[in-house]
C-alpha cells in the first residue's frame, strides 16, 4: 500500500510528544513490512522541508500554528497526484476536516480529544476555538473509520456522534527490550519522578504540591521535560521551599530516560486526560510503579493496587498518601514493579503495528 499520514509534527520536532512517538514506532514498522509511508506535517525554525525518518518520507509545511490552514493546499499542490491507497489523519488539537478533501480512502487516528481541558492550557479565545473545532466531529466524520488508542478515547468519540462500531481500539506499545528493569540502579533514598511535557494542562503543579505534602526530608522529586510552564513550576517550587529537593532536568536523551525510570521509586502523573499515558507504560517496562490520577486513558495504563496507584483527579492530598504508602513500605516498589513489568510486556509496538496494518488493509479492501 501507499499511505499518507497527516500529523501536526514529526518525531524530531522539538515539540514532539507521545503522538509523534506512536507515529514513528507504528509507521516505520509498516515501512519495514514493504509499504510506502509519507508524512505531511508542520516545520519549525530552520527545519529542512524534506526528511526521511526510519523510511518515512517527511514533507513539512507551515508551522505549529499555521499547519491546519496550509496542510490541504500543500496536499493538493504536491501530494494529491501520488494516488495514495489510504490517508490517515492523526487528529490532534484542531481537526483538519479531511472528509471534505475528497480523499479516496480515509482513516482517522485519535489519541485523545481536549474537550474542556483545553481551557486549562490556552488563553480563552484559543481554547474556545479548539473546543468549538471538536464539536462537529460527529457531523463531519460520521462515515469515516476511526482508530483510538484507548477505550476511554473510543467512548469519548462515541459520545460525540461517531458510531462505536466504526472505532477500532488499538493500544499503544512500549519497547520492553530497551526499557528494562535494573534493581541495582534503584535510588537508595525515595525518588519520585515526572516525565513529560511541562504544560499547564498536565497538572505538574499537583505533583509538586503532593510531594511537598509528603514532608520527608530525604525524599527527592526529579522533573524531566520541557515546556512553557516550567517557569511557573519553578516559582511554585521556590514558594514551597523545595529548591533543595526538587530538580528540573530539562530535556533528557533516551538513554538517560531509561536510567531515570530505573532509579525512581515511582513515576507520578496528575494529568486530567490522556489518550493512554505512554510514560506510564515506559515506567512499568522498567519495573517502576506509577502513581497517577484516575483519569480517562490513564486508568487503562495503570492497574490500581497492582502496578501502581490511581488517585482522584485534582487531589494533591490523595497523591501524597500514595507517595507516603510507598515511602513507608519500600518493599512495594519491587512488588508493584514486578507486576508492572509483566503488564508492560503485553504491549509491544510490533503488535500495535500489526493491528494497525490489518485495520488499514481492511479499510482499503472494502
Amino acid at each position: 500500500m501507499r499511505i499518507l499520514v497527516l500529523n501536526w509534527q514529526d518525531f524530531t520536532n522539538p515539540q514532539a510528544g507521545g503522538a509523534e512517538l506512536h507515529l514513528q514506532e507504528i509507521f516505520s514498522r509498516i515501512v519495514d513490512r514493504g509499504h510506502s509511508v509519507d508524512l505531511l506535517c508542520s516545520g519549525w525554525f530552520n527545519a529542512p522541508r524534506r526528511a526521511n525518518l526510519g523510511g518515512i518520507e517527511v514533507y513539512r509545511t507551515g508551522t505549529r500554528h499555521t499547519y491546519p490552514f496550509v496542510a490541504q493546499r500543500y496536499y493538493r499542490r504536491h501530494l494529491a497526484g501520488n494516488d495514495y491507497d489510504v490517508v490517515i489523519e492523526d487528529l490532534n488539537k484542531v481537526p483538519l476536516y479531511t472528509p471534505l478533501w475528497g480523499l479516496h480512502k480515509l482513516v482517522v487516528l485519535v489519541h485523545h480529544l481536549f474537550g474542556g481541558t483545553v481551557f486549562r492550557e490556552a488563553s480563552p479565545p484559543v481554547a474556545a476555538a479548539v473546543w468549538l473545532s471538536e464539536r462537529p466531529l460527529g457531523a463531519f466524520y460520521r462515515g469515516v473509520p476511526f482508530e483510538a488508542v484507548s477505550v476511554s478515547t473510543a467512548d469519548d468519540l462515541a459520545a460525540r456522534g461517531i458510531p462505536r462500531k466504526s472505532i477500532r481500539v488499538i493500544y499503544n506499545g512500549v519497547d520492553s527490550n530497551r526499557l528494562t528493569p535494573d534493581a541495582g540502579e534503584r535510588s537508595e533514598q525515595p525518588l519520585f519522578i515526572y516525565l513529560g511535557r511541562l504544560k499547564k494542562y498536565k497538572r505538574v503543579d499537583i505533583v509538586i504540591k503532593a510531594f511537598a505534602g509528603l514532608n520527608v526530608p530525604e525524599a527527592r522529586l526529579e522533573i524531566a521535560g520541557t515546556g512553557d510552564y516550567r517557569a511557573a513550576l519553578e516559582g511554585l517550587v521556590k514558594s514551597l521551599d523545595l529548591e533543595e529537593r526538587v530538580r528540573f532536568l530539562g530535556f533528557i536523551p533516551e538513554d538517560e530516560k531509561v536510567h531515570l525510570l530505573r532509579r525512581a521509586w515511582a513515576s507520578v502523573l496528575a494529568s486530567p486526560k490522556e489518550g493512554w499515558g505512554i510514560s506510564n507504560l515506559e515506567a512499568a517496562a522498567c519495573g517502576t510503579p506509577v502513581i497517577a490520577a484516575n483519569s480517562p486513558g490513564i486508568r487503562e495504563s495503570v492497574i490500581d493496587g497492582e502496578t501502581g496507584f490511581l488517585v482522584p483527579q485534582n487531589d494533591p492530598e490523595a497523591m501524597t498518601a500514595a507517595m507516603r504508602g510507598i515511602v513507608q513500605s519500600p518493599d512495594l516498589v519491587d512488588v508493584l514493579g514486578k507486576a508492572a513489568r509483566k503488564f508492560a510486556e503485553g504491549f509491544g509496538w510490533d503488535r500495535a503495528a500489526n493491528e494497525t496494518l490489518s485495520h488499514l488493509e481492511e479499510v482499503v479492501a472494502q
